[in-house]
């Protein structure tokens, strides 16, 4: 019997237009009176989420920032802060890289230096106002109180191409992983979607038996191999595809999640 649910955002439960399906609200429904817990598993930060999902944010739980921190009913159940000499080192890097925008993510806000912010293109700015619905400019890192559970950088010369290629040889100091065309997320050494389930599996009682999850990209990969029923979606890339045990039938602009669900729980 599935006792948890946990599903991606971008690529994977939403369109490529950033929208919710139509039939998404009905399901959780559902699934949640007959006692399944609903994970939405995602890079993006708590406040994004819950302001995604407001009218149901109690019934839901949050995986943010790729499994940096995670939240429940308003409580954070998980989290896993870096230092400030780990910060320092990440900041010394990106200075490196040319045509990326790095972002510090606390858990209330997000942080980027206004110079960099602002020497930046439109696109990128945009790009990044999507996710970072709460920011801050800046003048440097430094002067920022606040703890930091990740790095994002929004990298429109390709991350896997490009600022991955930086920051490969430090993944024995840093978790690096590829969560999009044009993101790169570091966080503490350890810290995944998979350890963020791990917790989540012991303190509800539940086994990876009865798990199912969804997801399209390698920001996926660890929370994928803890899901029984496991489901990269049609769209999903090649390396997903190879550890997930099943594929969706349809891709994320065609309710592969949803239409997914309605299958295996019969619902109409």
């Amino acid at each position: 019997m599935i006792k948890l649910i946990l599903s991606d955002m971008d690529g994977t439960l939403l369109n490529d237009r950033d929208q919710i399906p139509d039939d998404f609200w009905a399901i959780q429904k559902t699934l949640y009176d007959k006692g399944i817990i609903f994970a939405i598993a995602s890079g993006r930060p708590y406040y994004n989420l819950i302001n995604k999902f407001d009218k149901i944010k109690n019934s839901l739980l949050f995986i943010c920032e790729n499994g940096s921190l995670v939240m429940y009913q308003g409580k954070e159940i998980f989290s896993n802060p870096m230092s400030n000499d780990e910060i320092n080192k990440i900041n010394a890097i990106c200075r490196n890289i040319n045509n990326i925008v790095p972002i510090f993510c606390g858990k209330t806000s997000a942080y980027i230096e206004k110079e960099t912010f602002e020497n930046s293109s439109l696109a990128i700015q945009q790009e990044i106002k999507k996710y970072y619905t709460t920011l801050a400019l800046v003048k440097t890192i430094e002067e920022v109180k606040e703890e930091f559970i990740k790095v994002a950088i929004c990298d429109f010369d390709i991350s896997e191409l490009n600022s991955f290629a930086y920051f490969k040889e430090y993944q024995n100091l840093f978790q690096v992983v590829v969560s999009g065309k044009v993101w790169l997320d570091i966080s503490k050494k350890g810290t995944n979607k998979g350890v963020a389930v791990e917790n989540i599996q012991k303190k509800f009682g539940i086994s990876s038996d009865e798990t199912m999850a969804f997801g399209d990209y390698l920001n996926d990969y660890d929370m994928m191999k803890l899901a029984k029923f496991s489901y990269a979606m049609k769209n999903a890339h090649p390396d997903l595809i190879k550890i997930s045990n099943c594929i969706t039938k349809y891709d994320n602009n065609n309710m592969g999640v949803t239409q997914t669900l309605k299958e295996v729980f019969h619902i109409r």
